[in-house]
């Protein structure tokens, strides 16, 4: 195991590997911004380094002030976290050229992976299940483009190759739109990605959006961990997320998830990553797979009662996996609740002072936050202050045990998007379960 670590992220990510470190007897080292000097986890750290000033661009994404912050400490691995730099292929090969360990996959993955063409095309080769669409990318034929489309089916989406996040995605329901949302879509995601290439694919107009959390070591061994529901989702960001899913068979799970695993040793693949289907008719299609630790990663680790960041660590330090598929049991219902320091109807982001907050408690509750009081919200970043999961017997009692914590928690000085949690939980469609992606978007008369 490694003796010390740089966690390159902030927030409430970075504290929970820090704890995952505390027991594994891991040094940290904290890199943060200016704007992040009394983050929590940069209080509890063996050691910090500030990195940068406020914007992301100047301290968290900015890759020598990272690695320099390794060499100074004397660090051995960098935990990347989610968002940032924890899918760029680049840092994590400038890592490992740096003489450190990258926790996570290699490069050449994590580059085959961020390109949605090269990741559907490996995904059909193993045996994977994708949405129906061409597998190359799209030309500046006109003509070729119109018969393509017509050969899917209308609707058809036309997707940026380097996007992510819900962002480089155009729907199209008519030919007469066609061509110039191709042409439209290639400009954002020149601008937005640096790579203007663009595909296409049938569009599912009521899919649900169910992934597979998977975990792979160096020596051949790969398993999944079953599947989260994330279709409660506003403006393809993910609100609440669950797991089991609700309505997917034992059989379905074992089938698919085996086939995910396999699909890990085919690609080489390293650590834990998530497989992101949409559900739609009783069949799972392919759309991405993320190569990090995911947000919604603690639903998984209350129904398997599985650590998944030490498992990382551990992967990392080149350990097998320290349990076989067979050990994995699911057992009763979590469900995640993202929390947000914004307006709960317009969703426009509210950064300031916490004056108060107090963290609920009870059987079956988890709350992820760095926040406490007298923290200052910062305008910089994800408004994303917190995870609130609750697990109990079956996805009733979750609910129930969710609802709970929220009449629970406080927290003043700042708005949150507590109320829209507590509007879910309490809804009768998202009690009855399976609902799509668009449920939500409906419910607030936004879609």
């Amino acid at each position: 195991m490694f003796d010390k670590i740089v966690i390159a992220n902030r927030g409430e990510i970075a504290l929970r590997i820090l704890r995952a470190c505390r027991e594994l007897g891991v040094k940290v080292v904290a890199v943060h911004s200016e704007a992040d000097r009394d983050l929590k986890h940069v209080r509890l750290a063996d050691e910090s380094v500030c990195i940068g000033p406020a914007a992301s661009a100047d301290s968290y994404l900015n890759i020598p002030a990272i690695i320099s912050a390794a060499e100074v400490t004397d660090a051995e691995a960098i935990h990347p976290g989610y968002g940032f730099l924890s899918e760029n292929a680049d840092f994590a090969e400038k890592v490992k050229q740096s003489g450190f360990v990258f926790i996570g996959p290699n490069a050449a993955t994590i580059r085959m992976m961020g390109d949605k063409i090269s990741a559907k095309n490996a995904m059909i080769a193993a045996g994977i299940p994708c949405v129906p669409g061409n597998n190359d990318p799209l030309s500046d034929d006109e003509k070729k483009n119109l018969k393509l489309a017509k050969e899917i089916g209308y609707p058809v989406i036309i997707k940026a190759a380097g996007g992510g996040g819900g962002r480089g995605m155009r729907t199209v329901h008519t030919e007469a739109a066609l061509l110039n949302a191709i042409a439209m879509t290639k400009a954002e995601a020149g601008s937005a990605f640096g790579n203007p290439t663009v595909y296409m694919e049938k569009f599912l107009e009521d899919p649900r959006h169910i992934e597979f959390q998977i975990i792979a070591d160096a020596h051949g061994n790969a398993i999944h961990l079953g599947e989260r529901d994330c279709s409660m989702q506003r403006r393809h960001q993910k609100v609440v997320e669950e797991a089991p899913a609700p309505g997917i068979t034992e059989e379905q799970r074992k089938t698919l998830g085996e086939r995910c695993a396999k699909a890990c040793l085919d690609i080489g693949y390293l650590g834990a990553g998530t497989f992101e289907f949409l559900y739609e008719k009783g069949q799972f299609y392919f759309i991405e797979m993320n190569t990090r630790v995911q947000v919604e990663h603690p639903v998984t680790e209350m129904v398997t009662g599985f650590d998944i960041v030490k498992e990382q660590l551990r992967i990392a330090a080149g350990e097998p996996l320290s349990i076989t598929q067979d050990q994995v049991k699911i057992q009763g219902h979590a469900i995640e609740c993202r929390l947000n320091a914004e307006d709960p109807r317009t969703f426009m982001p509210c950064p300031g002072v916490i004056d108060q907050f107090h963290m609920p408690g009870g059987p079956g509750i988890r709350c992820e936050t760095h926040i406490y009081n007298g923290y200052k919200v910062p305008p910089y970043y994800d408004s994303m202050i917190g995870k609130l999961i609750a697990h109990g017997e079956d996805r009733k009692s979750a609910i129930a045990r969710m609802n709970t914590a929220l009449s629970e928690i406080i927290i003043d000085g700042i708005k949150t998007n507590i109320p829209l949690q507590h509007d879910i939980m309490n809804d009768s469609a998202f009690a009855a379960g399976g609902q799509n992606i668009h449920y939500l978007e409906k419910k607030l008369g936004i879609y």
